[in-house]
């Protein structure tokens, strides 16, 4: 075995323990209280996770990309909310290490985030834009002390409350175009978060992520140095849908097993005469066969593109295709698969205090839809396909 493999399988043992011992027990209660998942976060920064993908030698885990996806995937089986908090926090680490471009200040805050276990959340939707990420309004504005300001109103800001340092994106100065933008990291203690609104959701509760106004003071070398343009179609777009689609499909896998569990249990009781709901079992098992499918043609696609010099097959129409097709075909067949869960066990599944609920599992997929909304993405791609040649 490589040390590579050997590295990957340690750090998924590690998440699989996590996700049994920390997330499963929590899950309900985060869920019914809209709490953050606190004990598996904290579980996660024992084991050194929240680092896992930066570099060796900046102090990381350095674990492959396919590993990541794999926790997200695995926390997901068992609470939907801590594997989106920790996909979160690793799509902005991502995006980071494949955009610092030897920048001083990231790869010195990359060996802080290893040492520190930084927990970095996401605010990069803005009130103004129409919820469009590539556009901002807010704009890094220099000041007379050689430090550098802005403040934004965001209508989201994943679990703001709970982490340590905040992932903005902005436009790269005051006369700078909307579509001009840069990412900033901007640390806990730079940063003002002012409350605007609140987070009782239908699902996804326990990832707390209410809106605030975002006011902080940074210093110039805390922009990162590749434009935002190039870090969201090579990076942060591309692993964004991934990420979420193995998170999803870890849900949706869970709440296909509760119903295998169900239809299994109704066997035992009338042995030689498979239950009536057996066969919609089998309908909904390749319902969730497709998803996984495409789970993992779009990770593999992804990887070899990845691998190519200058990747920039990334930032090609059929790439922006292909990913986005992963995130609306995801999306829509994981809420199918838990809805589909709910009809085979029927009141069992409705009910929340039985082995075989399913209600948190649908809950929490039917998020997936409005995380960067199918219907704006359907617009962008009906724009790509009158220009693209290749699809």
């Amino acid at each position: 075995m490589s040390v590579s493999v050997g590295r990957d399988q340690a750090f998924l043992d590690a998440v699989r323990h996590i996700a049994d011992a920390h997330a499963a027990p929590n899950a309900d209660q985060v869920d019914r209280e809209a709490r953050f998942p606190a004990e598996t976060i904290e579980a996660l920064r024992e084991e050194r996770a929240l680092s896992a993908f930066v570099p060796g030698e900046l102090g990381g885990g350095e674990v492959s990309f396919q590993a990541l996806a794999s926790a997200c995937f695995e926390l997901g089986r068992r609470c939907g909310a801590s594997a989106m908090v920790f996909a979160m926090h690793q799509i902005q680490v991502v995006s980071i290490v494949r955009h610092l471009q030897g920048a001083d200040w990231f790869e010195e805050y990359l060996r802080s985030l290893a040492a520190e276990q930084r927990l970095i959340a996401s605010a990069t939707s803005e009130v103004g834009t129409g919820g469009d990420m590539g556009r901002s309004v807010a704009a890094v504005t220099p000041g007379e002390d050689g430090m550098c300001a802005f403040e934004k109103q965001a209508p989201t800001v994943s679990y703001g409350a709970h982490a340590d340092d905040l992932f903005v994106t902005l436009r790269r100065g005051p006369q700078a175009e909307p579509s001009d933008q840069v990412v900033v990291l901007a640390r806990k203690d730079q940063t003002e978060l002012e409350p605007t609104s609140s987070w009782d959701t239908l699902g996804m509760r326990g990832t707390c992520s209410p809106g605030y106004v975002v006011r902080a003071s940074i210093a110039p070398g805390q922009v990162l140095p590749t434009p935002f343009p190039k870090v969201s179609a090579e990076s942060m777009v591309p692993v964004s849908h991934i990420l979420w689609s193995h998170l999803w499909l870890g849900i949706a896998t869970d709440a296909f097993e509760r119903a295998r569990a169900f239809v299994r249990a109704a066997a035992k009781r009338d042995p030689g005469t498979p239950p009536p709901v057996a066969t919609r079992l089998s309908h909904l098992m390749s319902e969730l066969s497709l998803l996984r499918a495409e789970v993992s043609s779009g990770l593999a696609e992804f990887l070899d593109a990845s691998g190519e010099p200058g990747r920039e097959r990334l930032s090609t129409m059929a790439s922006a295709l292909r990913v986005n097709n992963l995130k609306i075909a995801a999306s829509e067949q994981a809420p199918r698969v838990c809805q589909g869960a709910m009809g085979v066990c029927g009141i069992m599944g409705y009910k929340n205090d039985t082995p075989f609920s399913v209600g948190r599992h649908l809950r929490d997929t039917m998020s997936a839809p409005l995380m960067l909304a199918n219907e704006r993405i359907h617009q962008t791609n009906a724009s790509l396909l009158l220009i693209a040649k290749e699809v």
